[in-house]
């Protein structure tokens, strides 16, 4: 599975954070389920607008590139992303797979030499028709005028695959999803395939054309081809032999919806023209914008992932995005919803669940749990839910639903925040006969016993609260770290085990002081006109 291969020619912003956030969020639910996981992800490092960026700023392209990637793995590991490997396109390895994969293109008699003239957009790297452009031949993304350019480049003949692509969407319903995605890229696809550049003459920042190295390698079937060469050795043979032994095709690759186009067809007809499998799904969730309004620099209201971790902790910010924000939709931003949603969720449910049930055990049975959740009758209605909602979460989690699976999870914390109302077992340990303190410790013991089952099911979104649960209920570190999906059936609490002195579990976000700050007036009042 992967992430895309981010461009480098800026540090990281809050829409590459919730893709690779997302993406670690299904990696590590895999994992609980014991299937063997490759999570990929990585950078994309050649190209004009990156010779720009270095440019201006006094340097060279690769002493550009590491400087960003940097950024992009420091990022990375204040999120507790878990990726298996991190794949740079300037990667030795990588350039011999784009080299491989080119020349079995070009023997297979699909890339030829033509003249093109058209209006290009140095910040999409592409060149655009006149109906992709704003009058003016203005790029509609980026806001900046197109060039108007002409050179001689390789073209690759995507039309040759029309006819397989067009059937690949129209046949395969989960090959790219959400569905209303799938309907965007089928219109693509029956409006005609049309062959498109691969080189780029101009442009020396690249990976030159074997057979013309006065040109490089256009940027896309240069990154595309990432996603292969991350799962090889240095001294392996970038061949479709080597590949499978290492596990190619993807099962899904996550993008963003502005770089569906080049997922679901051009990458379709670059892998049937290489001779490799193709991916099995191509997931597009939408964009992020805050506080209504898109984030740009413009309008200052640009939400930085950094400072937002550092402040919150990765897994109030692993938390929000999941749960808010409904995967393959758009999503929106606004810190105070935030705060209150991490508040709500974490502390107030989840940790005020454990805590509460801990501490009257603690007071009340000398910090041991007085029965085994294993007791718990087959047919209490805390432990009947709770299994319904492992089978919930786990549909969720498998269909990409990431925003179900948080719910289920939380669902089961309110639900034993109500049983734990409905049988007030504080009274029987104050006035109760010793059968009334007894069926309080196992109705204790129950709530414990979801509060456990919640984290299992959190653990992929938030591994740390997760981590913190188990210690709390007085698991060995061991017991977190070789946990399973199997360990979301209830029964795992046993009699007798000791717990620590309790202590919250998740700190309330308190305080005035808002990490991004609202835009400024004449930001906002632009935007409104």
């Amino acid at each position: 599975m992967t992430t895309p291969l981010y461009y480098v020619n800026a540090e990281p912003h809050m829409g590459s954070a919730y893709t690779t956030i997302a993406a670690d969020v299904v990696a590590r639910f895999q994992r609980l389920r014991g299937r063997r996981v490759t999570f990929v992800t990585g950078t994309d490092e050649h190209g004009e607008k990156i010779a720009l960026a270095a440019s201006a700023k006094g340097q060279a392209p690769k002493q550009h590139c590491d400087g960003v990637v940097a950024a992009f793995q420091e990022l990375w590991r204040l999120l507790d992303i878990s990726y298996d490997s991190f794949i740079r396109t300037t990667d030795a390895k990588h350039e011999a797979v784009v080299r491989a994969m080119l020349e079995q293109v070009w023997q297979r008699g699909d890339i030829y030499k033509a003249n093109y003239e058209g209006w290009y957009c140095v910040g999409c790297e592409q060149y655009k028709d006149d109906g992709e452009m704003a009058p003016g031949n203005i790029c509609p993304l980026h806001r900046t005028p197109c060039q108007e350019r002409k050179e001689e480049n390789y073209f690759f003949a995507l039309s040759k695959y029309q006819r397989q692509i067009e059937e690949l969407i129209e046949g395969d319903a989960s090959f790219v999803q959400p569905a209303a995605r799938r309907n965007e890229v089928l219109g693509w696809v029956r409006e005609g395939l049309r062959d498109f550049s691969i080189s780029r003459a101009a442009v020396a920042w690249g990976i030159p054309i074997p057979r013309e190295p006065g040109q490089t390698v256009y940027v896309w079937f240069d990154a595309l081809f990432g996603y292969a060469s991350a799962l090889l050795q240095d001294d392996e043979a970038p061949n479709a032999e080597a590949l499978a032994a290492v596990g190619w095709p993807a099962d899904v690759h996550l993008v963003g919806k502005d770089i569906l186009r080049f997922h679901a067809v051009y990458w379709p007809g670059m892998l049937l023209a290489a001779g490799l499998p193709l991916p099995r799904r191509v997931f597009a969730h939408g964009f992020l914008t805050k506080d209504g309004l898109k984030m740009g620099k413009s309008l200052g209201n640009v939400l930085e992932p950094g400072p937002l971790v550092r402040a919150y902790g990765s897994d109030a910010v692993r938390l929000f995005f999941t749960k808010e924000v409904l995967f393959g939709q758009d999503g929106d931003f606004s810190e105070q919803r935030f705060r209150d949603t991490v508040n709500a969720s974490l502390a107030n449910s989840v940790g005020n669940l454990a805590n509460r049930a801990l501490n009257l055990l603690h007071k009340n049975c000398a910090a041991a749990l007085p029965a085994a959740a294993a007791d718990v009758p087959v047919d209490n209605p805390l432990r009947a839910y709770a299994a319904a909602q492992v089978e919930a979460a786990a549909a969720a989690y498998d269909g990409l639903a990431l925003h179900e699976a948080v719910e289920a999870a939380l669902a089961v914390a309110a639900r034993g925040n109500l049983y734990m109302a409905k049988t007030e077992p504080w009274t029987a340990y104050k006035k109760g006969s010793d059968a009334d303190k007894a069926a309080a410790g196992l109705n204790l013991v129950a709530v414990l016993e979801a509060a456990r089952i919640v984290a299992v099911l959190l653990s992929p979104v938030t591994p740390r609260f997760a981590a913190r649960m188990y210690d709390a209920l007085g698991f060995e570190a061991d017991a977190f770290n070789s946990l399973r999906w199997v360990d979301a059936a209830w029964g795992a609490l046993p009699a007798g085990q000791d717990f620590p002195k309790p202590v919250p579990l998740f700190a309330r976000i308190e305080g005035d002081t808002f990490v991004s700050e609202a835009a400024p007036a004449k930001a906002l009042a632009t935007a409104a006109t």
